[in-house]
């Protein structure tokens, strides 16, 4: 199977999760669907998995189960998956864990990362004293390699395509 593959199971289980376009709200089968398409390569599959658990939704609330399936998504790339993997590691005082997780998610362009990291900087829990200016630069080089005029364009005709 293609990833395309992966993405219409996973869209399906969201139709499921939500219970929209007809279909009954069934999460049983949401995440039935979501580990299909997380097998098939899906990042956002396996994120929504770590969402169900972490908030109890449809399945028992279990944290370490969400943690598991959030390092699933971020180890294939997935940067919100990485940025809550940060806020975990935040939570658990290991602070430097949490500015490596967001560091790389800020370096594939997820900007409440970058936030994060200047919040810790700026009130002085930040161990190296450029990790702001770091993150700033390659949030920058991600901008500049995604930069196109379709983009723009599309910003510019509605908010929600802004990727700056």
């Amino acid at each position: 199977m293609e990833i395309c593959d992966a993405i219409a199971i996973q869209t399906m289980g969201n139709y499921y999760y939500e219970g929209v376009l007809g279909l009954p709200q069934d999460y049983t089968k949401a995440l039935e669907l979501w580990h299909q398409a997380g097998e098939l390569g899906s990042t956002e599959a396996y994120h929504n998995i770590a969402c169900a658990y972490y908030n109890g939704v449809g399945v028992e609330m279990d944290k370490q189960k969400a943690e598991h399936y959030c390092e699933l998504a971020a180890m294939e790339g997935h940067a919100g998956a990485r940025h809550k993997l940060g806020l975990i590691e935040e939570r658990k005082g290991n602070v430097d864990r949490a500015l490596k997780h967001w560091m790389i998610a800020t370096e594939k362009g997820y900007e409440n990362s970058l936030k994060k990291i200047k919040c810790i900087y700026s009130n002085g829990h930040a161990t190296k004293d450029d990790c702001y200016s770091v993150a700033l630069q390659v949030y920058e080089e991600y901008l500049n390699k995604v930069k196109s005029n379709q983009r723009d364009e599309a910003a510019a005709f509605d908010e929600m395509y802004k990727y700056y």
